[in-house]
C-alpha cells in the first residue's frame, strides 16, 4: 500500500515538474507579461495596465499598421508604441492629420484625444525626412509613435526603431480586469 502511494506520488510530481516546464518554455518563447509605465499610451493603455505580448508572428511582414507593440528601446527599457510606419511608407503629418504615401489614413485610437486638444494639434507638423533623414522608411526599419501625442517620447525623438528590436505584439489587456481588452 505504502509503495503504490509512493509510486502515485512520484507520478504527480513528474506531472507537476513537466507542466512547469511546458509553462516556462511557453513563458519565454511565445508569450509575456508586461506592465504599461507611463502616460505615451493614454487613452489606449494606462499606466498599472498589465497586457500579454505574443512573441510569435512578427516577423516584418506579420506586422501590420496600427497594431500596438513591444519593444527594446535600450539594454534597460521595453516601450509600448503603436506601429504608424511600414518599410517602404513615406510618412508625414500635417494640420493634424496622418499622411502615408500621400493619402490621408483615418486614426480612430485619437479620437479620445481629440477634444482635450482645446483648439491646438495633437500632432506636431512632420515629415519623414525631418525626423530621419529619409524620405522612405528602408527595409527592416518601424516608425513608432504613442497615442498620447503630447506626451509620448516616440519616433519623432528617437528616429526610425528595427524590426529586430521587436519584442511582439500587444494581444491582450488583462488587467484592470474590467477595462479587459484584446483588440488594440
Amino acid at each position: 500500500m505504502k509503495a503504490e502511494l509512493r509510486k502515485e506520488g512520484v507520478e504527480w510530481l513528474k506531472a507537476l515538474g513537466l507542466g512547469i516546464i511546458i509553462f516556462v518554455f511557453i513563458r519565454i518563447f511565445f508569450f509575456s507579461n508586461y506592465v504599461v509605465e507611463g502616460e505615451s499610451m493614454l487613452p489606449t493603455l494606462e499606466e498599472g495596465n498589465k497586457v500579454v505580448v505574443n512573441k510569435i508572428g512578427f516577423e516584418a511582414g506579420d506586422l501590420q499598421r496600427f497594431d500596438v507593440i513591444v519593444f527594446h528601446a535600450n539594454e534597460k527599457e521595453d516601450y509600448v508604441k503603436r506601429i504608424i510606419g511600414l518599410p517602404g511608407d513615406e510618412i508625414s503629418y500635417h494640420d493634424d492629420k496622418l499622411y502615408i504615401n500621400g493619402k490621408q489614413v483615418e486614426e480612430p485610437f485619437l479620437e479620445k484625444y481629440r477634444p482635450k486638444a482645446l483648439g491646438g494639434t495633437l500632432t506636431g507638423d512632420f515629415t519623414l525626412e525631418e525626423i530621419a533623414g529619409k524620405q522612405i522608411i528602408p527595409e527592416g526599419k518601424l516608425f513608432v509613435l504613442g497615442d498620447n501625442r503630447r506626451g509620448s517620447w516616440d519616433s519623432r525623438h528617437f528616429g526610425l526603431i528595427s524590426i529586430d528590436q521587436v519584442v511582439g505584439k500587444v494581444n491582450l489587456r488583462y488587467w484592470p480586469l474590467d477595462e479587459m481588452d484584446v483588440s488594440f
